[in-house]
């Protein structure tokens, strides 16, 4: 998953911000409205996550944007303002959840995960391909009923993968999803994570190299694929 945090506090932004990263939740940081517009226009996010009272253009022009663009993507007003008329206002804009401050982190990824679920609400909950089951709620995998404990960050690249259905993500996709944007794009985190992952989850290998392209989810793992490197 990966959100846009809009919160010119920039303490407060940089702690949610490191507090998701250890939840295996990517997040961006804007300070005001231009920049939030400016990285909507160039990313793609999972949840926007907005303080109401910004400079430039305010949480609640973010907001009206962001229903006008017709993404679906799911909004969550983060405000010191706890009136109940307060909260009418934010949802008529189109806020799908309200969080007042101060608030507990662990709150506050309990209703991520559960707006991510809502927006994804036509997907199945619980992933299968290969012999993997991915349980995105649990946060748990299992591979032939085995249970395979892996890092928070293995995990949210083998969401990605598995997400994919046997399509090819390249380094550059999983470093933008399990990542953020602060992440170095000539860092080898995504090769060191995958090579990792890959041997958690065992023989026959499931995750296979496409050498100059990308990764994927073998559909057919232990068959012969000449070429590919498996390192």
């Amino acid at each position: 998953m990966r959100v846009l945090i809009v919160e010119d506090e920039p303490y407060l932004a940089e702690a949610i911000r490191d507090g998701l990263r250890l939840e295996a939740i990517a997040a961006d940081i804007a300070g005001d409205g231009d920049t939030a517009q400016e990285l909507l226009g160039i990313n793609t996010y999972d949840i926007a996550v907005l303080d109401r009272d910004i400079p430039g253009p305010s949480g609640d022009e973010i907001a009206k944007r962001i229903v006008a663009s017709g993404s679906g993507m799911p909004i969550l007003m983060l405000t010191a303002a706890d009136r109940l008329d307060d909260k009418a206002s934010g949802f008529g804009l189109g806020a799908d959840d309200y969080l007042t401050k101060p608030f507990e982190l662990q709150e506050l990824v309990l209703r991520l995960r559960a707006l991510d679920r809502r927006r994804a609400h036509t997907r199945p909950p619980v992933r299968e391909i290969s012999g993997l089951r991915l349980d995105p709620f649990r946060r748990e995998i299992y591979r032939d009923d085995r249970y395979v404990a892996l890092t928070r960050k293995q995990f949210a690249v083998l969401e990605v993968l598995v997400a994919a259905e046997g399509g090819v993500v390249s380094a550059e996709d999983l470093l933008e999803r399990a990542w953020d944007e602060n992440a170095d794009p000539f860092t080898n985190a995504v090769r060191i994570t995958v090579s990792a992952l890959r041997k958690r989850l065992g023989e026959p290998w499931i995750i296979t190299t496409v050498p100059g392209v990308g990764y994927r989810i073998d559909t057919q793992p232990g068959a012969v694929h000449g070429g590919e490197d498996r390192g």
